[in-house]
């Protein structure tokens, strides 16, 4: 699948942003503009989401193989990953599938393994958006009305309306895939699997008021990546790039031009 990208500069080594569940390349337009001064910064939008096609599959597996032909069409022998969320963990298999193909990786609150049902509200969210009279709603603020009633975080609202955009005539729609992200959820709870380990430099980063990695994923960190470490931004939750963006920046600045 020919997904797609934005490149923000060419001003050094080339560096790919992965962005979450329900995301886009336009969540980390911040901080890819800031990398952007010291790498080749390329934003990604993942399959069945943002502005790359739709497909009925979405597993870990073929959205690596994705970003690896990615890759592969931007011609680059290598490159660095930031992955979030969903985009952490294809990262990560990513590494664990092609290795030669990344330098370091920064996997962004999230951890290789698999996650129980109602771990999070991914699916509180998805009813929400089901909520939403599509062929009805005049505009966001309307739309936002009817998510209210399921998400009260207004953040957490304004970054799903991210997704709701005008057809022309008046009309909107949602740009994501619902029915697939619906029908391969239990994929993207699952865990990353690797036969060798990733031994080149990663950088775990969790909000400190997130649960997504734990104490108890620390085995599972270090027998995939026995080269990783662990910081912790503080006053960020799982959304760590948007409420905490300049103590998030210099973690990827200090960690990607290490030598």
């Amino acid at each position: 699948m020919e997904l797609h990208y934005r490149q923000y500069s060419e001003a050094g080594p080339p560096l790919l942003i992965l962005h979450g569940l329900f995301g886009s390349l336009g969540n980390w337009g911040w901080h890819s503009k800031q990398l952007a001064e010291s790498f080749s910064v390329y934003g990604v939008d993942l399959r069945n989401h943002g502005d790359s096609p739709h497909s009925e599959r979405l597993d870990y597996q073929v959205m690596a193989e994705d970003v690896r032909q990615l890759i592969e069409r931007l011609g680059l022998d290598s490159c660095s990953i930031i992955g979030h969320s969903m985009g952490g963990k294809v990262a990560m298999q990513l590494a664990l599938s092609y290795p030669d193909l990344l330098e370091k990786l920064v996997v962004v609150d999230i951890a290789p393994v698999a996650y129980p049902e109602g771990a999070d509200n991914h699916m509180n969210v998805l009813a929400a958006m089901d909520a939403v009279k599509i062929d009805e709603v005049k505009s966001r603020t309307e739309a936002e009305v009817t998510l209210k009633k399921f998400i009260p975080e207004e953040a957490i609202r304004k970054f799903i309306l991210t997704n709701l955009i005008s057809s022309g005539q008046g009309l909107f729609g949602w740009r994501i895939n619902k029915d697939a992200i619906r029908r391969n959820y239990p994929a993207l709870r699952a865990a990353v699997v690797g036969e060798k380990s990733f031994d080149k430099p990663v950088l775990f980063v969790k909000g400190g008021a997130s649960n997504y990695i734990q104490a108890e994923h620390e085995e599972a960190i270090n027998a995939l990546f026995p080269n990783a470490s662990v910081k912790v931004v503080l006053g960020a939750g799982h959304w760590l790039h948007a409420e905490q963006p300049q103590a998030l920046q210099k973690l990827l600045i200090n960690f990607l031009l290490a030598s």
